[in-house]
């Protein structure tokens, strides 16, 4: 399947044609080369009229099919021809993708940035960007939804037609947080896959837009830090700091997720009757009180009535919060082209500057001084961050001592009370 991306990226300067309106998902001519054939040969009908305005592909069946997106993706030259073979919307410049219409229209149907749609690159940033793009189209083998994406990531890894799509799904999340460390893959609301708990059975997990926290005005950041010199003691956001930043990479072993994370305990959770929706009241150390809603059964416990068994609140541990310099890779979906590839690059986020501790003034008193204020500056900082309403999933432990997800059909949202007292709580988890 990389091998097709790497097919349709050599003969990306000759000119794509797509003709929108003769294509049918009743069959397909080669798998994993097209899934579409003539809706003339395949006794289908024509599903979209010729015409002069925008608004054909929104109603094409090609927009839903699992491989046009890389089909689209990888050429630079792309022309769309209607029913009667004239060009669509009458455009005769060279590349339809010069077209600022029709790419905010395809823009609009896919989902996709337009910056995207013109200049893209293969490449494992925006992972849960990109999942996005294919949670809502559809294959003719179950397998192809997750085979279609391996040329997009730019990963080189088998076809395995046969294994069902929650272990080809898993094979490729579990390579692209391998290989890159991005835990954006880990957010999604659903049914959990048999693969690993913390990744999801259907792509389909991935159509609501992820959990994103407001960014924090420089005004707003500096009132809290105004108020945590006051309420937090200096070491202690140091501390922090550093043990956050000593955490290594996530790491896929065996089937195995080893997340580096904050993980609060789960001191009490109780059933509100008064729904009619299975919502549980939970306490956790650390985090003010919140409501969970899940088609699970959770067992009900508090401080009085204790469970044998250990509960977490976990919040997946980013290091782009620490707001190193990332001199690796300008931002965007349009990337440089690779030469050593995204894992090296992503490596080098991961290592930017060392860890707190790490880091030297060179012996001068002077640059001492400056380097502790700097670095005092960015541990208030990151305090004011954490200190934010959150996204976190529940973990449940299990007899062997690893962790697996609760699945929850709601995003749980969480915010710390006492941040004084989460130092303790910064480890790496191994989850199955």
């Amino acid at each position: 399947m990389f091998r097709l991306y790497s097919w349709y990226n050599i003969i990306r300067y000759q000119p794509f044609t797509f003709k929108l309106d003769v294509y049918t998902t009743r069959s397909f001519m080669s798998r994993g080369f097209t899934e579409y054939i003539p809706s003339s040969l395949a006794g289908g009908q024509n599903n979209v009229e010729v015409q002069q305005s925008p608004g054909a592909l929104a109603s094409s069946a090609w927009n839903t099919r699992g491989w046009t997106v890389q089909e689209f993706l990888a050429p630079n030259f792309v022309l769309f021809y209607q029913r009667d073979w004239s060009l669509y919307l009458d455009d005769r410049s060279p590349n339809h993708k010069d077209s600022l219409i029709i790419m905010q229209e395809m823009a609009d149907v896919a989902g996709i940035d337009t910056q995207a749609l013109i200049a893209f690159r293969p490449g494992m940033r925006f992972a849960r960007e990109k999942l996005q793009w294919v949670s809502a189209r559809v294959t003719t083998c179950q397998e192809d939804i997750a085979y279609s994406l391996f040329g997009i990531f730019g990963v080189n890894l088998p076809a395995i037609y046969g294994e069902k799509k929650q272990k080809a799904l898993g094979r490729l999340l579990q390579e692209v947080v391998a290989q890159s460390g991005d835990i954006s893959a880990l957010d999604w609301v659903g049914q959990s896959s048999e693969f690993n708990s913390c990744l999801p059975a259907d792509i389909a997990s991935y159509k609501a837009p992820p959990y994103t926290v407001s960014s924090l005005s420089e005004d707003d950041i500096q009132a809290s830090i105004s108020s945590l010199r006051h309420e937090v003691a200096a070491d202690v956001v140091l501390k922090l700091y550093t043990l956050l930043g000593n955490l290594s990479a996530p790491r896929f072993g065996n089937c195995r997720l080893h997340l580096p994370c904050i993980a609060f305990r789960v001191t009490a959770v109780k059933r509100n009757r008064a729904q009619d929706q299975e919502i549980y009241e939970v306490k956790a150390d650390g985090l003010l009180d919140l409501l969970i809603t899940t088609e699970d059964k959770l067992i009900q416990f508090s401080s009085p009535r204790p469970t044998m068994q250990t509960f977490l609140l976990v919040r997946p541990w980013n290091r782009h919060l620490l707001k190193l310099p990332d001199f690796t890779e300008p931002s965007g979906l349009a990337e440089l082209p690779e030469i050593a590839g995204d894992r090296e690059s992503e490596e080098g986020c991961w290592s930017a500057l060392g860890s707190p501790s790490q880091q030297s003034s060179g012996g001068f008193p002077e640059a001492q001084e400056s380097v502790d204020s700097e670095l005092s500056g960015r541990a208030l900082r990151l305090a004011a961050r954490l200190r934010q309403p959150f996204g976190a999933f529940s973990l449940a432990q299990q007899h062997g001592g690893e962790y697996k997800i609760i699945a929850s059909d709601h995003d749980i949202f969480a915010q710390v009370k006492d941040l004084s007292s989460i130092s303790d709580m910064v480890k790496t988890l191994e989850i199955s």
